[in-house]
């Protein structure tokens, strides 16, 4: 029987799938183990990680910060080739720690003794979630569900130990407590697009003790976070990396089938591969690095046959699939119309802006800011001075923005920032003294860019998270590969083992929802297979 050398092909080229062919071509260049390939539907690599340009400033449409950098491999690689550091402006260059200025809808700025101790109530409480506080409560004995009801706890015992409620002067129709819960909201929003879900109520209160993070500060990257994936990707010989093949079927053999090539004698490869254009490829192993989006809908499509995978995936896969959290968070650029460099004050001089809503369902809302804005707790420059303004979304208004027009969309923040701005702005203190200013904030956009994460069939979503219902033990779940390799592989009936490995983001118990998982994954899942060969 001829000799072969394995045939790994990877199923995406994100953080994780060029991570692996990375990794598994520096061993194979050596040793001559592997024929690495890398198929992408897309028609760039990077897949969540996409550096474009706005306005004449570098921009991010998706992975936009190095979260710590003691520790990050992410941060490891840009230093070594020199990408944090730029002569072209970029996004969040000068971090994120812009002092904010807070308005209460109505055009109230809040003096930062009524934003602080609600600032730090949530931290506080966010902290004491993260298993960053010592605690008496022990892991599941908690009876908390979710963050959101966690959070809510918090916010009614504070209140439950604060004095009684005074009169507020100079507020408008706001009260001290309505106050306080609006900008508790805006936390919890800001904190929305951390975890991309819909509702904290459905974030998982157990798990989030077991997410780490890398200490020191979080930055962002000075060439681009493409930067980092060409570096990876630059080592791959040519042509290994094929773009606009996507992969609409998988087949595998849970059960042994071997079949004889009668020309060279050679076994047939027990994966194969089917591509949208009609054609197929066969490997020994295929490392899945697609979103939990794709994958959950690949689930959902079992009933009509129309599933990725054939066999369907075992049960205990799909039900970690379907339990884990997926959600939806975009970012929306706007440039300010005149364009950066001008003398108006207005594209010099945007504040980094922290908005304070009434609850969507309040009879004191401004009724002209548009229901999709109610829930984006900032708009700012996305370095100072800087005429490109951002916005984050997550859930439901996430997905409204990726089908409204333009023109929806620049009067939608045009009203919303008039009703903030362009009003008698009272700078309040609660005490009486309210110094009054009259205001006029005219502000006009000339472009927008926005993300399409929720609807992009190649993503169907951002980045993972704990649901309830779901654990840290369903992300190992999504690691382990198919059919597992054990000590009866080596037997005749055996099926070939480790025929789908997955990689990716979700796919990481501890540091899923972030590039540096993805760099993991790909990197475990790599080892899995140049250990499996090293030990046969």
């Amino acid at each position: 029987m001829a000799v072969k050398k394995a045939r790994i092909v990877i199923v995406g080229a994100g953080m994780a799938g060029i991570t692996a062919a990375n990794r598994l071509h520096s061993v194979s260049a050596s040793k001559n183990l592997f024929e690495v390939c890398v198929v992408e539907g897309g028609n760039r690599i990077g897949g969540r990680i996409n550096t474009s340009e706005f306005g004449g400033d570098r921009i991010e449409m998706g992975a936009t910060w190095i979260h710590g950098i003691e520790g990050s491999p992410i941060h490891k690689i840009a230093q070594q080739i020199h990408a944090l550091e730029s002569d072209q402006p970029w996004e969040c260059m000068d971090g994120n720690d812009n002092k904010a200025t807070t308005i209460a809808e109505g055009g109230f700025v809040l003096n930062p003794s009524f934003v602080h101790p609600i600032t730090e109530l949530f931290n506080n409480l966010m902290d004491h979630a993260q298993g960053r506080m010592s605690t008496a409560t022990t892991k599941g004995e908690s009876g908390i569900l979710s963050i959101g009801s966690f959070l809510r706890q918090g916010l009614d015992a504070y209140w439950g130990s604060s004095k009684e409620e005074k009169e507020l002067k100079g507020f408008g129709k706001w009260s001290r407590k309505l106050l306080d819960e609006a900008i508790f909201a805006m936390h919890e929003n800001t904190q929305r697009t951390c975890t991309s879900v819909a509702d904290l109520l459905t974030l998982d209160y157990d798990a989030e003790s077991e997410y780490q993070m890398f200490p020191g500060e979080e930055i962002t990257i000075g060439k681009g976070y493409s930067s980092i994936i060409e570096s990876l990707a630059s080592v791959l010989p040519p042509g290994s990396v094929k773009l606009g093949r996507k992969v609409t079927r998988i087949e595998w053999q849970p059960e042994r089938h071997e079949a004889m090539n009668m020309e060279n004698g050679t076994r047939s490869r027990p994966v194969v591969l089917h591509f949208s254009d009609g054609s197929v490829m066969s490997a020994d192993h295929v490392i899945v690095t697609v979103s939990l989006g794709v994958l959950k809908a690949s689930i959902r499509d079992d009933d009509s046959g129309m599933s990725m995978f054939h066999p369907p995936l075992p049960s205990f896969k799909a039900e970690a699939i379907s339990r884990l959290g997926f959600g939806v968070v975009n970012k929306l650029f706007m440039q300010l119309s005149p364009p950066h460099g001008t003398r108006d004050e207005h594209s010099r001089g945007f504040p980094f802006l922290q908005m304070v809503f009434h609850s969507p369902n309040s009879e004191l809302r401004q009724k002209k800011i548009p229901w999709w804005m109610r829930r984006t707790a900032t708009l700012c420059p996305i370095y100072n001075n800087s005429s490109v303004l951002l916005s984050w979304f997550a859930g439901e208004e996430a997905l409204a923005l990726e089908s409204l027009k333009d023109e929806e969309i620049i009067k939608g923040v045009s009203d919303t920032v008039s009703c903030f701005l362009s009003h008698s702005v009272e700078f309040c203190n609660g005490n009486g003294n309210s110094e009054k200013h009259s205001q006029e904030y005219k502000v006009k956009f000339s472009k927008v860019l926005k993300s399409q994460w929720g609807t992009d069939p190649l993503f169907l979503g951002s980045y993972s998270h704990v649901a309830v219902g779901s654990s840290g033990d369903d992300f190992d779940k999504m690691a382990e590969p198919l059919p597992k390799c054990s000590s009866s592989s080596s037997h005749p009936s055996a099926s070939p083992p480790l025929q789908i490995l997955f990689a990716g983001e979700a796919t990481h118990r501890t540091h899923y929802s972030t590039t540096h998982g993805a760099y993991f994954s790909g990197l475990r899942e790599a080892n899995r297979l140049i250990q499996h060969y090293s030990s046969c």
